[in-house]
């Protein structure tokens, strides 16, 4: 498909999705990625397992600099939503901040780095992990723990492999973080049924946005790295937010 008939469709599911999100109206944005983005990314021309990135990477960049403010919830304490909201954000940009020095530490062959942020990055997924335990219980915490585990080893396999150049090992890595994508969206959408699967799989899936960063490690291209960076953070407060606003509509008495 070329650049001229993609580009109408591609801003107008930006357009589409911003407003929807600009508006506070959270559901229908949960609704319209699990509808309307999907049929345009399933008939983008790109390489396999990567149309969803592509289309995500597209309307969170869109999103960028809109200060959004989701619509309350019934009676709800607005402080208790945003401190809710503001820790899980913490949590996902400090996950993303460490398993980013670990490829930074990968690609410059630092294992003692290496290590070190990988210690961060156990940490923090223990920490994800433990924010569920007040609402769902240690046994579920413990397996959204093994979840996030299990997706932080693939992305270290795909970064591995990237700089070995291997690619049967990066395709291995990128099945097994999709495969993961849909276990962890389904996980999720059991324990509460504000977190639509197919929605908690594709914010997931675009952990692959951290692929763009691997390659601009092995490639040395540091001037686009911070570039990429705004990106993946909107990505997580996207994620955070929609984890957050779930939480408040199943157990709104907990945010009184």
């Amino acid at each position: 498909m070329s650049a001229i008939t993609v580009a109408p469709e591609v801003e107008s599911v930006k357009t589409h999705l911003k407003n929807i999100w600009m508006g506070g109206e959270d559901d229908r944005f949960l609704r319209c990625m699990e509808g309307r983005t999907r049929d345009f990314y399933e008939r983008l021309h790109v390489a396999p397992g990567y149309q969803l990135l592509a289309v995500l990477v597209l309307t969170l960049v869109s999103l960028v600099g809109c200060d959004h403010e989701p619509r309350a919830v019934g009676d709800v304490n607005p402080a208790r939503v945003a401190e809710m909201k503001q820790a899980f954000r913490d949590l996902w940009v400090g996950h993303i901040f460490w398993v980013r020095q670990v490829v930074s530490s990968n690609a410059t062959n630092n294992p003692d780095e290496r290590d070190a942020a990988e210690k961060e990055v156990e940490a923090i997924a223990r920490q994800l992990a433990h924010r569920l335990t007040p609402f769902y219980g240690e046994a579920a915490s413990q397996k959204l723990f093994r979840l996030l585990g299990i997706n932080y080893g693939a992305i270290r396999e795909y970064s591995e492999a990237t700089l070995a150049g291997n690619r049967n090992l990066q395709d291995a890595a990128l099945a097994r973080l999709e495969s993961n994508a849909d276990d962890i969206a389904d996980f999720l959408s059991q324990v509460n049924p504000y977190l639509h699967k197919d929605t908690m799989r594709g914010l997931i899936a675009a952990h692959g946005a951290l692929q763009i960063q691997i390659t601009q490690y092995k490639e040395q291209e540091y001037a686009r790295l911070g570039a990429t960076w705004p990106m993946l953070r909107r990505r997580v407060y996207v994620i955070a937010d929609t984890l957050t606003m779930a939480l408040v509509k199943q157990f709104p008495n907990k945010f009184s």
